[in-house]
C-alpha cells in the first residue's frame, strides 16, 4: 500500500523542487528590473566605508526590496561591512558590520540554500 504512494510523492517533491528553482530570476532579469546600475551603487556603497574595497557584489531580492549587495573589506580588519542600495532609487538600505565569523556562516547558508 505504501509503494504506490511514495513514487507519487517522490515526484510530486521533484516537481515542486523544480518549480522553485525556476522560479528564481536569473542576473540578466534582475538586472532588467534595475535603474541603479552596479557602477553607481558601489559608488554609493564606497562612500560609506572609508578605504573600502568591494570583496564581493551580488544583484538579489531580498525582503522583497531588489537590492545592489557589497560585501566591502578594509586593509587591517578581518571583518566585512555588508552594504545594500536599493536598485531602483540608489538609496542605502543596509549597513552592517560581520566579523570573518559570520561572513563565513552566512557563505555556508547560502551554498546550501542554492
Amino acid at each position: 500500500m505504501l509503494k504506490p504512494t511514495f513514487p507519487a510523492l517522490a515526484l510530486a517533491g521533484a516537481l515542486s523542487l523544480t518549480h522553485a528553482v525556476a522560479a528564481e530570476p536569473s542576473q540578466a532579469q534582475l538586472q532588467a528590473q534595475a535603474r541603479i546600475g552596479q557602477d553607481q551603487a558601489e559608488r554609493t556603497a564606497l562612500a560609506l566605508v572609508p578605504n573600502g574595497k568591494v570583496h564581493s557584489s551580488e544583484l538579489e531580492r531580498e525582503h522583497g526590496k531588489l537590492v545592489w549587495s557589497f560585501d566591502i573589506s578594509q586593509d587591517g580588519s578581518r571583518d566585512m561591512t555588508e552594504v545594500q542600495v536599493d536598485a531602483l532609487t540608489g538609496k542605502v538600505v543596509s549597513k552592517k558590520k560581520e566579523s570573518a565569523a559570520q561572513e563565513a556562516a552566512e557563505a555556508a547558508k547560502e551554498a546550501r540554500g542554492k
